[in-house]
This record gives structure tokens, sequence and C-alpha cells, in this order.
């Protein structure tokens, strides 16, 4: 595992989860060791992410035994934790993957035309789009995971690419402890292999010099690596039963 590496991924995740929450109205709170949010948070999102190997699961261990109400997921970024004997149940694991700026390849003119997302109605369509909604209404704005104050975060930016008027891809890019994470991508199937490529290199232009991380697992790990990520280290995601 490369240490640096996985807590500036680590650190940056959760400063997304608590952007996202902030523009929900619930944000969390750091400490050392954990960012938590005490909430009722977006789905697909946790209630604390670990930002060191150590520390967090005495803190854990006492939230625990608050008996919170929910289904509380905590995403342990460095897969040292055993919380199983505090209730919690596996959900998935997956890997921290990491690509150098000097790996990039800058853009090349492609067949899907790219654009920010800037407006309330674009962030709408985005939205339906990656959740997989037909038509472009998105969801009711009660019902949203992103909430229209993300578009005035200075560190995120929403990437759309479009054939014609049809939007064919998508992804989050945040900027956060000196790193850019990828995330929330989608393609349209017959072409993922070459907007995934188109996709890096607006990320190049966007945020020149910055390293990019994420996490994936299966099928999109492979695929991300294909293009120049590595591997730097494990995490798993526990749910609360």
């Amino acid at each position: 595992m490369n240490r640096d590496r996985v807590t500036a991924a680590a650190f940056n995740n959760a400063a997304w989860c608590d952007a996202v929450c902030r523009a929900q109205g619930r944000p969390g709170e750091f400490s050392s060791a954990l960012w938590l949010n005490r909430a009722e948070v977006p789905r697909f999102y946790p209630n604390a992410v670990t930002l060191t190997p150590e520390g967090a699961a005495r803190q854990i261990e006492a939230l625990s035994a608050l008996g919170l109400p929910g289904r509380w997921a905590i995403k342990d970024s460095f897969a040292t934790l055993d919380l199983a004997p505090l209730g919690f149940a596996e959900l998935f694991s997956a890997q921290w993957i990491h690509l150098a700026p000097e790996r990039l390849a800058p853009a090349r003119p492609g067949g899907a035309r790219w654009v920010q997302v800037r407006d309330t109605a674009a962030l709408s369509a985005w939205e339906a789009a990656w959740s997989g909604q037909s038509g472009s209404a998105g969801p009711e704005p009660a019902h949203a995971v992103f909430r229209p104050g993300l578009l005035e975060d200075a560190g995120t930016v929403f990437l759309a690419a479009y054939h014609e008027d049809t939007l064919v891809a998508g992804a989050i890019a945040y900027r956060a402890a000196g790193v850019v994470s990828l995330s929330n991508t989608f393609f349209t199937a017959a072409e993922a292999g070459t907007l995934r490529a188109e996709l890096l290199g607006q990320l190049l232009a966007v945020f020149p010099g910055l390293p990019l991380v994420g996490y994936e697992r299966g099928d999109e790990l492979a695929a991300w690596c294909d293009l120049g990520f590595e591997p730097i280290g494990p995490l798993r995601v526990w749910l609360k039963t």
C-alpha cells in the first residue's frame, strides 16, 4: 500500500462526501481519524470515512454503542477494521486507484462534445442519465443526490459528453488534498473505451498537473487500469444491519 497516496485519496473522498451532504443542508464533521455525519445521508454515501489506519476504530465503537438510527455505512479507507463484532456486515471491497499527471495524454478531438455542467437544468439532466432514468427531467429536487449548491463549489466539476443533443457520458471531478477524484462516471456502453480516454484528456485540461484518484472494483477497475491508473491500496465499505 502506498500510504501517502491512499491518505490523500481518502481525505479527498471524505471532503467530497461532506460537500454532497453540505449541499443538502446536512454537513458532517472532521476529526483527525474520521469524517462523520450523524444525520441521514444521500443514497450511496457513507456516514463515516476513515482518514488514517489508526484511531478510527475507537470512535466507531463509541458511535455504535449509541444505537444511532438507520443503516449506517462506514468506508474503511485502509481496509484495517473488523466491524463485524459491532453489528456491521461488509458491503463490498475495492481498490483505490491513482494516475500521475505525467501519464495523462492531452485531449484529442473525438466524437463527443464535452462541456461542464453549469446550471440546474443541465444538472438535473445529468443526474437522470447517471441514475439510468429515461428522459431528461431528472429527479424531483427533494430526491436529488446532487443539489444545485454543488455548482457553486469551486472544487467540484460536473462533466458531460454529448452526441448532438444526446448525453452519452458524464463524471464528477473533485479537487481536495492535492488530488482530483474521479467518481460517478457513466458511459454509453458501445463507446465506453473511447469516452473514458476522452474524459481523461478533459481532466488534464481542467486540472493540469494534478494526479487523479478514485476507487473501483471488478470490470471498472480493469478498464481504468488499462488507461494508466494503478491500484494503490484496498478499502472496504461496511453496513450496519
